[in-house]
C-alpha cells in the first residue's frame, strides 16, 4: 500500500465520525532528521542528535469525541438504546441508554466546568469499572479537558505520579471498591497522592460502597451533590483534530512510566474502524459502512479494567462511536464463583467477548485445560450468543487460544488474536472475523497464537538491528512502517523520550520501533514473542520467553507459566519458569514436576530451552493490562533489589513468591 492509498483510505475512515469543519491536511508525516550539531553531526559527546517526529491527521478539521460518542445516536433515534449494561461485583445492575447518558455526561460537563476544568485542563480519573467512570471520561472529552485514567488498585505512590506529572486540578476517585468480594478503601489513597500537590484544587468523590471516609471541606466534593446542582443542557464545543484527547501511562515494565499523549480525530477514526472491523459490524468488507443489523445485535464485552489503553479503544470510545450495547463489569471473574464471566456472557446475551490471555489460562484453570479434566463452561452456561472472541496484551498460548474457540465459541467463532500497544493507540495485527476462512474450513482457520497479518491501513515489517527483512522463521524486531492515525503523538512534557524509546533506531526510515520481537512464516504470518528485553540469551541461543511460556502451559499441570533469564557463569543465561499448576499437578513433588517440565520443553522446542529451574508458585506478577512482569522474577529468584512494582495489579503476588524463593523482601515487597 503506497503512502497516498493508505492516507486515502482513512480519509475515508474518517468518514465514520460527525465534523464539525472538514479538514485542511488529511496526514503530516516529518520522520526525525539528523541535526548537525558539529561538522560531524552529534553532539559533544558524539552522540548523533536527530529532530523529534511531527505526527498529524485530519489537522484543521474540528469535532467533539462525546458527541460522536452519544448525541448523534440519540439525535439518530437511538436514545433509548442500552448503552452500558453495568454489573458490579456484588451483583447490583444498572442499565443506562444513551439518552441517560447524553444527560450525566452534559450535567458532569457543566460540573468540570464550575469546578474551574477549562478545554486543555487534566483530569485524572482513579476509579473502579462503573458506569461513573465512563460518564467522567466522556465530560472530559466534551469540555476538552484531557483524561488521565489509573487503575483504582494502583498504589499512592504511583498515583501521586500521575497526579503530579500531568499537574492535574481535579482528581476524581471513589470513597471505595468492591474487589474479590470486599469493599476496598479508596479515598485513604487519594489524599495520600495529593498531598501537598497545591496545583490539584478539587478531589471529586463518587459514593460507591458508602462506607466512611476522610474528608477535607473546600477540597473535596461529593459527585452526587455536583451533578445534583448542574444543568442537563450543555452544547459541546468542536476542538481541533489535533487536541489531546488523553494521556495514558505506560506499565513501567521497563522504567519510569511514560505519558504517551493521544489526539482526537486520528484516534477516533482509526478506534472506530477496528472495533467495527474486529467485532464483526461492517456488512462486507473493511470499506464498508456497519451493518445496522450487526449493530442493533452487538452487546460487546471488554473486559479490561477502564484505565488500560484497551479499555479506552474497545470498551469506551469504540463500541460507543459505532452505537453499539456493552457489558462493564466491576469486580474479579473468581467471584463469588469462578464462572462468573460466563454467567454474565448468559445474562446479557454477550455477543462479543474481548479479554486477556491471562484471564482465559485462569478460566482453563478452574474448569480443565481439556473436557475430559473437568465441568465444561457451556454445560453450566448458555454461551450460544458468543460469535467473536478475542485476545489481547500479550501474545495468547496456542492452547489458551484453542481452549477459548472450543470452550467459549463452541469451535466455530472466530478468534481475533490482537497485537497492538499504548504506543499505537489501536490493533494494528489481527485475523479478521470477516475472512471466509472461518466460515468454509474451521480446519484452515487462522493459526492459534498468530496475530497473523497488519489491518487495512496499517504496515509492518519484522526486520534484523539493520533493517533488513528477516528471512522466514527467524526472530528479528517488529517495526510499524506504515503508522496509522490512532498513533501517540507524543510523551507529556518528553519529547526527546518519545524520540529516543521509539524513533531513534529506524526513524530516518518512518518506522516505528515497537520494542516486540516477532518472525514471519512461509505464508507471510507474522507470530508476535514478546519483548525483545524478555529475550533469554542461552550459549548464544535467543530464546523466546513466550515461546517457553506456551510450551509449559501445553503440558495438562500447568495453566501458566512465567519464564525470565538468570545469570549462569556457562552459558551466559541459564532459563527460569515459574508455574501455576492445574489441579491436574495436585500431589506432585518438586523433583517430578521440574523432571517432567524440563523433558516436556526439550521435546516441544529442544534441549537448549530446557528451564534450570522451576518452581511453582500461586500467582506470577502481571501488569493491569495482563503482561507478565517478567524482570521481577529474576529480581525475585536472585535476591536482588526489586524493582518498581506500582503498575502490578496483583502486588500481593510478589510477596509470595518472595516467601518461596526468600527473598530478603519478602515481608516488603508490597507496594
Amino acid at each position: 500500500m503506497t503512502d497516498s492509498t493508505r492516507i486515502a483510505f482513512w480519509e475515508r475512515q474518517a468518514g465514520r465520525l460527525d465534523w464539525s469543519r472538514p479538514w485542511d491536511t488529511a496526514h503530516t508525516f516529518e520522520p526525525p532528521r539528523r541535526i548537525d550539531t558539529d561538522s560531524s553531526g552529534t553532539d559533544e559527546d558524539g552522540v548523533p542528535q536527530y529532530t523529534i517526529p511531527r505526527i498529524e491527521w485530519f489537522a484543521g478539521g474540528t469535532l467533539n469525541a462525546a458527541e460522536n460518542c452519544v448525541d448523534r445516536h440519540v439525535r439518530a433515534g437511538f436514545g433509548d438504546k442500552p448503552a452500558l449494561l453495568f454489573e458490579g461485583e456484588p451483583g447490583d445492575r444498572r442499565t443506562v441508554t444513551y439518552g441517560q447518558l447524553q444527560d450525566e455526561v452534559s450535567r458532569a460537563a457543566n460540573a468540570l466546568t464550575a469546578l474551574g476544568v477549562t478545554a486543555g485542563g487534566r483530569v485524572v480519573i482513579y476509579l473502579p469499572v462503573i458506569p461513573e467512570t465512563v460518564i467522567i471520561t466522556l465530560a472530559c472529552a466534551r469540555i476538552g479537558a484531557v483524561h488521565s485514567l489509573v487503575f483504582g488498585g494502583f498504589s499512592a505512590d504511583a498515583l501521586r505520579f500521575r497526579v503530579e506529572d500531568t499537574g492535574a486540578k481535579v482528581l476524581v476517585t471513589s470513597d471505595g471498591q468492591f474487589r474479590r468480594g470486599a469493599a476496598v478503601p479508596v479515598k485513604d489513597a487519594a489524599d495520600q497522592a495529593v498531598a501537598g500537590l497545591d496545583h490539584v484544587e478539587h478531589v471529586l468523590v463518587v459514593r460507591r460502597t458508602g462506607d466512611d471516609i476522610p474528608w477535607t471541606d473546600g477540597r473535596d466534593v461529593w459527585w452526587h451533590e455536583a451533578l445534583a446542582e448542574a444543568s442537563p443542557h450543555h452544547e459541546p464545543q468542536p476542538f481541533d483534530a489535533e487536541h489531546p484527547l488523553f494521556i495514558i501511562y505506560t506499565s513501567g515494565t521497563t522504567g519510569r512510566p511514560k505519558g504517551l499523549v493521544h489526539t482526537t480525530g486520528g484516534y477516533l477514526t482509526q478506534t472506530a474502524f477496528t472495533h467495527a472491523l474486529l467485532f464483526d459490524l461492517v456488512a462486507h468488507d473493511e470499506d464498508a459502512v456497519n451493518d445496522p443489523q450487526k449493530v442493533a445485535d452487538a452487546v460487546h464485552w471488554c473486559t479490561a479494567d477502564l484505565a488500560w489503553v484497551t479499555a479506552h479503544t474497545y470498551e469506551i470510545y469504540g463500541p460507543l462511536l459505532n452505537g453499539v450495547t456493552q457489558v462493564i463489569y466491576e469486580g474479579t471473574p473468581q467471584v463469588p464463583h469462578p464462572g462468573r464471566h460466563f454467567e454474565i456472557i448468559e445474562r446479557y446475551g454477550v455477543t462479543t467477548y474481548y479479554t486477556a490471555p491471562t484471564l482465559v489460562r485462569s478460566h482453563m484453570g478452574a474448569f480443565g485445560s481439556t473436557p475430559a479434566a473437568g465441568e465444561r463452561p457451556a454445560d453450566r452456561w448458555d454461551l450460544s450468543s458468543i460469535r467473536v472472541v478475542g485476545t489481547v496484551g500479550e501474545s495468547v498460548n496456542p492452547e489458551a487460544w484453542s481452549w477459548l474457540r472450543r470452550e467459549v465459541g463452541a469451535g466455530t467463532a472466530p478468534v481475533i488474536d490482537t497485537w497492538w500497544q499504548s504506543e499505537t493507540g489501536s490493533c494494528v495485527l489481527s485475523p479478521r472475523p470477516q475472512d471466509t476462512v472461518w466460515r468454509d474450513d474451521a480446519e484452515a482457520a487462522p493459526k492459534p497464537g498468530c496475530a497473523t497479518r497488519p489491518l487495512p491501513g496499517l504496515s509492518v515489517r519484522v526486520v534484523d538491528e539493520d533493517g533488513t527483512d528477516t528471512p522466514t522463521g527467524e526472530q528479528g524486531l517488529l517495526v510499524v512502517d506504515g503508522i496509522g492515525p490512532s498513533a501517540a503523538r507524543t510523551v507529556w512534557k518528553e519529547p526527546q523520550r518519545f524520540l529516543d524509546s521509539y524513533w531513534a533506531h529506524f526513524g530516518e526510515r518512518g518506522w516505528f520501533l515497537s520494542g516486540d520481537g516477532a518472525r514471519v512464516d512461509a505464508d507471510g504470518d507474522i507470530t508476535v514473542l514478546g519483548r525483545v528485553d524478555d529475550v533469554i540469551n542461552v550459549s548464544g541461543h535467543r530464546l523466546s520467553t513466550i515461546e517457553i511460556e506456551s510450551a509449559l502451559v501445553a503440558h495438562p499441570w500447568v495453566v501458566e507459566a512465567g519464564t525470565a533469564p538468570t545469570h549462569d557463569p556457562l552459558t551466559g543465561h541459564a532459563v527460569l519458569s515459574f508455574v501455576v499448576l492445574d489441579r491436574a499437578a495436585a500431589g506432585v513433588d518438586a523433583t517430578r514436576l521440574r523432571d517432567t517440565l524440563r523433558a516436556h520443553v526439550s521435546q516441544r522446542i529442544g534441549p537448549i530451552a530446557k528451564p534450570a529451574h522451576v518452581i511453582a508458585v500461586p500467582e506470577v506478577p502481571k501488569t493491569r493490562s495482563g503482561k507478565i512482569m517478567r524482570r521481577l522474577l529474576t529480581q525475585l529468584f536472585e535476591h536482588t533489589t526489586l524493582g518498581d512494582t506500582t503498575s502490578l495489579t496483583n502486588a500481593h503476588a510478589v510477596e509470595e513468591i518472595a516467601g518461596i524463593v526468600g527473598h530478603p523482601q519478602a515481608a516488603g515487597a508490597r507496594s
